[in-house]
């Protein structure tokens, strides 16, 4: 059996095709997972100062530890698993409106949590560069739903003074109606 001189000069041909596919497919499916892992992290982290912020608008302002939790670990009591990789509670800020005299009530205030200075880092070792996401925040007006706080005082009403009561003139019997 000949073998063709045309087959000779294509030895390897189809390996080096190969290795040049498999490389342009592998780093699109890469960059296709490191692209979605990015978009999950974004919304994960603006989910969780939702979260945070749900929960703050319905506790003391006194619970801020609390609330960093639940924007870390999704529970006030902590965890050892972040919602997010490498979020820590130092990235979290909560923020009470210092002008509001009560944190409760319709229009008494409101309580912002914010993520900052989070650092997305790549999967892939190839891909050394941390990117810097942008800040994360939730503002929301606080509420009490239907429960008062210790520190709210209702102010007590005032005494007031009773008249005395004066003499009531007796009626006057009613005249005969007149033909």
């Amino acid at each position: 059996m000949k073998r063709s001189v045309h087959n000779k000069n294509q030895r390897g041909a189809a390996l080096i095709e190969f290795t040049i596919g498999a490389t342009l497919f592998l780093t699109a499916t890469f960059g296709v997972i490191e692209f979605g892992r990015l978009l999950w992290t974004h919304n994960a982290l603006a989910d969780a100062t939702r979260r945070g912020a749900r929960y703050a608008i319905n506790h003391a302002a006194s619970d801020v530890d609390a609330v960093k939790n639940v924007v870390v670990y999704g529970a006030p009591e902590g965890g050892d698993k972040p919602v997010v990789n490498d979020l820590t509670t130092g990235n979290v800020n909560v923020q009470y409106n210092p002008g509001a005299a009560l944190p409760y009530g319709v229009g008494q205030g409101t309580v912002s949590v914010y993520i900052t200075n989070y650092q997305f880092k790549f999967v892939v070792p190839l891909i050394s560069t941390d990117i810097a996401m942008p800040d994360y925040y939730t503002t929301l007006t606080a509420e009490n739903a239907g429960m008062i706080p210790g520190s709210y005082a209702s102010p007590t009403p005032a005494p007031t003074a009773t008249p005395t009561p004066s003499p009531t003139p007796a009626p006057s019997p009613t005249p005969p109606p007149s033909p």
